[in-house]
């Protein structure tokens, strides 16, 4: 008794077996935790340390360089990168996928530690945090306004009320606050009022740091009572401030009222927020590394609603932007997706079969197979993401083979005069073999990618797995439900139907005229030879000049927006180019509200547009549309760009890095040559934009050193009155209601308006009279970097851009003009969507010749063959591929400003998703080649010729490969046609399996029987089956 009769003769038994797997899999349903990716812990370790009024040459010689050295020897380093500018050194250490961020932030806090006493002492303790590398921006912002409050005092009821409340929600990392402007005690120094009282410049830091002193003063501790002191050694007012004495002269005390503005005002004023154009505060959301983003972003969204019936009057709360709308839309629409390829199926289905009856054979199968495949998830721990949702859409088309190959083969045998149970009996017993070999081949075809390494084998392991799952459960409802379904359901007269006779004639007709045409072609075996060597050898150029990226951008309806500011830029000169930004943004039809946070050094935008149901243009034409329009604007330069598809830590797709240990002005020259080149080729959308800029207009005080010893000073007093007037670092803090806030001295802005009125700034001069600065020091102007980057400890420079036609031919373009005109010494680097191209790009072929070394191996196994494999897999691997990679060939730009609506439609580029689908397309188009090759075997042995066995098998199975052919393409066709929120990557793999599919198929109909002549064995006179099974020749031959 075969394995199969098991079942057929005991139908509770397969009924149960079934109800088992339906049972797990649908209480694995409810726990399936919701992500838009799957898990992967991704971090970036971010070191800020300030040293207020520093230049970026001290802050990178004294505090960037010994933190980066220090940090270095830490485990689990990707790259490191830093930016030292004027007063902040910045650290960021990417660290490698899946490390552990926590003992990372450990590790790298210890070597912080251990160099914190080389540091300048008055630089502030480094501030070291842990942030997502997935995205450089946060996962939600919210925008506060208010019509009543000045901007300090919203701050100040943000930091109290609102940032506490949703800093302490399970899975935030930080809520930060962007354009807030905390309270602080500003003291606007006036140098001519100094000068009259002479007062220098520290005698009124040192008042502040010596009258404004906490004091821990103890308890009196009697026999048997104890008390606890205090001393209000701190002052506590505004009043207080101004009543500070700063010295007593002749008698009158001097206060700092005298000499000095005292005000509560800000402890930055270097921010401009606007929400939709109205000023605004903003809080970033961020979410931690490993936490599962929808699910914090709605407990965010559920705590902001309860926080916006508290705000007091006059305060506004609203989202600027969230992340997870996408996300929640793209999933809806895999989930329709999912509903349309069912009943696409279920109709292809049952107008091949021409039953109802019939139907509910293959019917079955799919809820059966798909929600096993959920089990399996739960069991492996997988999440339900747009990843394993896609491959439950694909798995649709897949699982429904089987069912159809049995239910196929048991009509047949009932055709040729079996009785239903005799009929599902054989038809089962000729089919194990096939159907193991399938679900094993399919299976086996993604071990690769689920065992690959890197961002693609972490993305795509769920992927992989969740349809290996569900092609296995598949295999096993075949030979267990679908055999007994058969038997119990079809009937010997069912084919007498109206709607089953005009089948089975057009399958007959059909029949007849491939007889025809593949009697010619095994006629003419070396005129098909040579049309599958020369299609086998297209497929090389085909790969090779397809467009590459790692994934295709999709509609995810925002525009973001950076700001490329002049040098020497004030936040009141760069207002008015925000205006005009904003309203481009509004002229825009779709715009729903937009975000724009600008600062003197850089500024950062988007416009969200309305819902994708609410819309009729993609966000592609609306970015070109913004695009241009903000290209227009004389003064900046406002480049507008996608969000990354996948989760990468760079703003920009193309970021590559020059390194060296040449100084920053060589490495800019070197770059702005490569960005002319890079300009001129019309492969960027804009000019490349270089981080590192030598145009910062400096002044330099120049101190007369002999002049300074010759009155007994010293430097470091007259260096202590520059910064003490000049650099705005605070002295210490004051206390209001339970929060400190910082003390700023600081020589008020008319008095610093120009380098010139620096000379008006007195200092301590002899015997303790004050002097001004001109006799002694001279002004000497200059130009100096903005910032110093450096990328793995060496100074470097990173072009950033965004690329007309692919990332792949962009990065090969800045790398051959790189070779071209970088000196020895120098070396090439990458960031963000760039690296992850770099290390991502080279592992598809290795993935697929292993892929294709498996399936090899298990059909051989399965053949007890080297031959059958060879056969199988030559005839209709090459051919698909072909088939798919047409559709990636010609996915072509041309130059800019020209477009071919032949490439612009039914194309795609070769990327992650494509590569996958063309990974799957292997296993797909084998299972053709495996029904023809296992029938024509088996007549072999039944005494015909190989030529005359194949001819038999490839017509007698011609229905079951059109049938499985047909259901696979128009299951996947939806694929094709998506629109919205994640369409582009179901596009893109959906594109490559139906092309492959139906181009693959129409040849291996015709190429495998020839190749089977050629290379197959001999098994004629063999006593015994391969399969060991009883099988017929078909009388209608």
């Amino acid at each position: 008794m075969k394995f199969t009769d098991v079942f057929v003769r005991r139908p509770v038994l397969a009924l149960v077996v079934n109800l088992v797997i339906i049972i797990a899999g649908l209480q694995a349903v409810r726990t399936l935790n919701v992500r838009q990716y799957p898990k992967l812990e991704s971090a970036t370790i971010t070191v800020r340390t300030a040293y207020v009024g520093a230049n970026a040459d001290l802050v990178r010689g004294f505090i960037t360089t010994p933190l980066e050295r220090a940090i270095a020897a830490a485990d689990g380093i990707d790259y490191i990168e830093s930016q030292s500018a004027q007063g902040l050194s910045t650290i960021n250490v990417r660290l490698k996928l899946n490390f552990s961020a926590a003992n990372a932030l450990s590790d790298i806090s210890a070597r912080v530690n251990q160099v914190r006493a080389d540091l300048p002492p008055e630089a502030e303790v480094p501030s070291i945090s842990i942030e997502p590398s997935d995205s450089a921006i946060a996962s939600m912002y919210l925008s506060f306004g208010s019509t009543i409050l000045e901007q300090n005092q919203l701050t100040d009821y943000l930091i109290r009320v609102v940032q506490p409340r949703l800093s302490a929600l399970e899975g935030v990392q930080k809520a930060d606050l962007l354009g807030g402007r905390t309270f602080a005690v500003r003291a606007w120094l006036r140098p001519e009022r100094m000068a009259a009282l002479n007062v220098s410049p520290s005698q009124v830091r040192q008042a502040l740091a010596t009258n404004n002193y906490l004091s821990a003063v103890g308890q009196t501790k009697g026999a048997l009572v104890q008390l606890n002191l205090t001393a209000a050694t701190d002052l506590r007012t505004i009043e207080d401030f101004r009543r500070l004495v700063i010295r007593q002269q002749g008698g009158a005390l001097v206060r700092l009222e005298d000499v000095a503005d005292v005000v509560l005002g800000a402890d930055t004023y270097e921010q401009d927020v606007r929400f939709s154009g109205k000023q605004a505060v903003f809080m970033g959301v961020w979410v931690l590394p490993n936490a599962n983003s929808l699910d914090v972003i709605a407990r965010v969204r559920a705590e902001v609603e309860s926080i916006q019936r508290d705000l007091p009057s006059g305060l506004t709360a609203e989202i600027a932007f969230d992340s997870t709308k996408y996300i929640t839309s793209a999933i809806s629409e895999v989930q329709h997706t999912l509903l349309e390829t069912v009943l696409i199926v279920i109709v292809v289905i049952y107008l091949f079969l021409g039953s109802l009856r019939t139907v509910l054979v293959p019917l079955l199968a799919i809820p059966v197979s798909l929600i096993g495949a959920v089990f399996l998830m739960q069991t492996l721990g997988f999440t339900l993401n747009l990843l394993t949702l896609l491959a439950v859409v694909l798995a649709v088309g897949l699982v429904v083979d089987d069912a159809i190959v049995v239910v196929e083969n048991v009509e047949r045998n009932i055709r040729e005069g079996k009785t239903p149970f005799e009929a599902a009996l054989v038809g089962a017993r000729e089919l194990v073999g096939p159907i193991v070999a399938m679900t094993i081949t399919l299976a086996a075809v993604y071990a690769p990618i689920g065992f690959q390494g890197g961002l693609t084998g972490s993305l795509f392991r769920e992927f992989a797995f969740t349809l290996a799952g569900a092609v296995f459960i598949s295999g096993v409802v075949a030979l267990t439900l679908s055999p007994m379904m058969a038997s119990k359901l079809l009937k010997a007269e069912h084919s007498h139907g109206m709607l089953a006779q005009m089948i089975d004639r057009g399958f007959a007709r059909l029949r007849g005229l491939y007889e025809r045409m593949l009697r010619a072609t095994l006629s003419a075996r070396p005129a098909v030879y040579t049309v599958w060597l020369a299609l086998t050898i297209l497929i090389v150029p085909l790969y090779v000049f397809s467009p590459n990226e790692l994934a295709p951008n999709e509609d995810q309806g925002v525009v973001f927006g950076a700001i490329d500011i002049p040098s020497n830029a004030t936040l009141e000169q760069l207002t008015p180019y925000t205006e005009q930004i904003f309203k481009i943004f509004k002229e825009t039809p779709e715009f729903d509200h937009s975000f724009q946070l600008t600062m003197p050094t850089t500024g950062f935008g988007g416009l969200v547009v309305k819902p994708w149901e609410e819309r009729k243009r993609s966000i592609f034409d609306i970015q070109e549309e913004v695009s241009a329009k903000t290209s227009e604007i004389t003064g900046v330069r406002a480049p507008m760009f996608l969000p990354g598809a996948l989760p990468s830590a760079g703003m920009f797709p193309v970021e590559f890095v020059i390194a060296s240990t040449a100084s920053h002005e060589e490495l800019v020259r070197f770059a702005e040559r490569i960005v002319a080149e890079a300009t001129k080729s019309g492969q960027f959308a804009f000019p490349p934009l270089v981080d590192v800029r030598i145009d910062q207009a400096k002044s330099e005080i120049v101190i007369d050193r002999d002049k300074v010893a010759s009155m007994g000073l010293s430097m470091q007093q007259i260096g202590a009155d520059l910064s003490s007037m000049l650099s705005g670092n605070f002295v210490n803090r004051f206390n209001i209601d339970g929060r400190s806030y910082k003390v700023i001295p600081q020589i008020e802005r008319t008095g610093r308006l120009t380098s010139e009125q620096l000379n008006q700034i007195y200092v301590t001069g002899p015997g303790g009279q004050v002097m001004p600065l001109s006799s002694i020091a001279t002004i000497q102007n200059g130009i100096e970097p903005r910032t110093l980057n450096r990328f793995q400890q060496l100074n470097a420079v990173k072009l950033s851009g965004l690329s007309i036609r692919s990332l792949e031919s962009a990065l090969r373009y800045l790398e051959d003009t790189a070779t071209k005109i970088l000196p020895p010494g120098y070396r090439v680097d990458y960031t963000g969507e760039s690296r992850q191209l770099r290390q991502e790009g080279g592992k598809f072929l290795p993935a697929m010749m292993l892929a294709l070394v498996l399936i090899f191996l298990v059909l051989a196994a399965q053949f007890n063959s080297f031959r059958d494999p060879l056969v199988i897999l030559a005839g209709s691997v090459p051919l698909a591929l072909f088939g798919a990679l047409i559709f990636t060939f010609l996915k072509f730009s041309g130059p800019p400003g020209m477009r071919f609506a032949l490439t612009e439609g039914w194309t795609t580029t070769l990327n992650i998703y494509s590569q996958v689908g063309l990974v799957t397309l292997v296993g797909l188009i084998a299972k053709n080649g495996i029904l023809i090759v296992e029938f024509a075997n088996v007549q072999q042995e039944l005494g015909l010729s190989k030529l005359e066995a194949v001819h038999l098998a490839a017509a007698t199975r011609l229905r079951p490969i059109l049938m499985t052919t047909v259901a696979t393409v128009v299951g996947h066709f939806p694929l094709t046609l998506v629109t919205g929120a994640g369409a582009v990557a179901r596009n893109s793999i959906g594109i490559v399996l139906v092309g492959g599919m139906t181009i693959g198929t129409m040849f291996t109909l015709f190429i495998v029987p020839s190749l089977y002549v050629l290379i197959a064995k001999e098994h004629r006179g063999s006593t015994e089956s391969v399969s060991g099974l009883e099988v017929q020749s078909d009388p209608a031959v």
